[in-house]
């Protein structure tokens, strides 16, 4: 029994085959390439598949980063896993891409328990979409749209060494400058692989998603335009 995770919040699109027995990684494949996962999510998915000689039947569930993050890449996601859901009849793990970010980080820190986790993903301009978590992934900080400046965050800084990463932490670090309480780790994206060792252990709790009505967590409206003409 195999649950395959979906990661396209970001630039990079990722997948990835986990078994659901024991949360083992079989296999994962991901791309950077910007505006890349319309044509090259279903490509990577077949792929992964005959890679690890598997089959659409082996799956038992399909797991999908749940956003913030890019409207159009998380539109795709959610669109490619409910399809795979109706069709093979499996049900839907949705995963919080904040959260699964900072499962990567906290897997590969020294001493974990000594830091709460801020994963921050760009929102354009001066603002992001952040979180904060502790080593076991307890909500310190739900995530929110914060505009930064340098006061932002600063009671959790004042009182906890915190590490901040994403595709939005260095716009804060430019900000905050030198702080005894904070670190910044670089190069650290969103992957299916993190996504899917989160939803392995929702699947067993049965955390399932409606697969009709499931839409992701853009965190903000998202605002349209007509042209004048």
């Amino acid at each position: 029994m195999l649950l395959l995770s979906l990661e396209t919040s970001s630039p990079v699109c990722s997948v990835a085959l986990h078994r659901i027995a024991d949360g083992s990684l079989v296999g994962q494949s991901e791309l950077r390439l910007d505006k890349s996962h319309s044509t090259h999510l279903t490509i990577l998915i077949e792929q992964l598949l005959v890679n690890t000689g598997h089959q659409l039947a082996d799956l038992a569930a399909v797991a999908v980063s749940d956003g913030p993050g890019s409207y159009t890449g998380l539109r795709i996601g959610a669109a490619a896993a409910k399809g795979l859901c109706f069709a093979l009849d499996i049900p839907l793990v949705a995963v919080s891409t904040l959260k699964s970010l900072a499962a990567q980080v906290v897997v590969g820190t020294t001493w974990s328990e000594n830091h709460l986790y801020c994963p921050m993903l760009d929102a354009r301009r001066m603002e992001v979409y952040a979180a904060i978590y502790t080593h076991e992934g307890q909500e310190v900080l739900a995530p929110t749209p914060l505009l930064l400046d340098a006061d932002t965050l600063a009671e959790q800084l004042a009182q906890h060494s915190v590490l901040f990463f994403g595709n939005g932490a260095a716009k804060f670090q430019a900000l905050l400058g030198e702080h005894v309480h904070a670190g910044f780790l670089a190069g650290i994206e969103p992957s299916a692989v993190a996504v899917g060792q989160l939803a392995v252990a929702a699947y067993h709790r049965q955390e399932f998603q409606d697969v009709a009505y499931y839409e992701p967590f853009y965190l903000k409206e998202v605002y349209t335009t007509t042209p004048r003409t």
